[in-house]
């Protein structure tokens, strides 16, 4: 599960970590429910397309807030030495995503939508057609996230989990 959502800062993106952001979970937060739609891979191939440019893995450079990167483990034997409960584990996971981003997915016009959603939904990682309409109605939704994020100087943040 990834919902996207805006804030404020870092701090109130990481209130209640083990909350969702989208629908009832938490009525606190301006988030979209993505479904399986990860940050790194499915999200960065959109935004190439609205770049118009080559997908690449270094598009999507998050910052990772939560769990803690600093009491993370190190090594091998650290993170096999961490309960199986471990949010390190079993997430949830909080990210903020790159501002460049937040610009792109705010900058797709309506002339657009049918045709990101068209090419976007060829991509491999979808394991088959999605339905065009579902991925128009998610570019829109995360466009208008993007664009209250920008109108309020905020980030765009991921929850994941797993």
């Amino acid at each position: 599960m990834y919902d996207y959502y805006r804030a404020a800062d870092r701090q109130a993106a990481m209130v209640e970590p083990d909350k969702g952001r989208a629908g009832s979970a938490s009525p606190a937060f301006d988030a979209v429910d993505a479904k399986g739609i990860d940050p790194g891979v499915i999200l960065g191939q959109l935004v190439a397309l609205i770049r118009d440019e080559p997908y690449d893995l270094d598009l999507m450079r998050t910052v990772s807030l939560y769990p803690p990167p600093e009491g993370g483990p190190k090594s091998l034997e650290e993170w096999e030495a961490l309960p199986e409960d471990s949010p390190y584990k079993e997430g949830p996971c909080i990210e903020e995503l790159p501002a460049d981003v937040r610009d792109s997915l705010a900058s797709v016009p309506d002339t657009q939508l049918a045709d990101l959603a068209e090419r976007w939904g060829q991509i491999e990682e979808f394991f088959g057609r999605p339905d065009e309409d579902y991925l128009t109605t998610l570019i829109v939704e995360l466009r208008d996230l993007a664009e209250r994020a920008q109108a309020e100087d905020q980030m765009i943040y991921c929850w994941t989990c797993v």
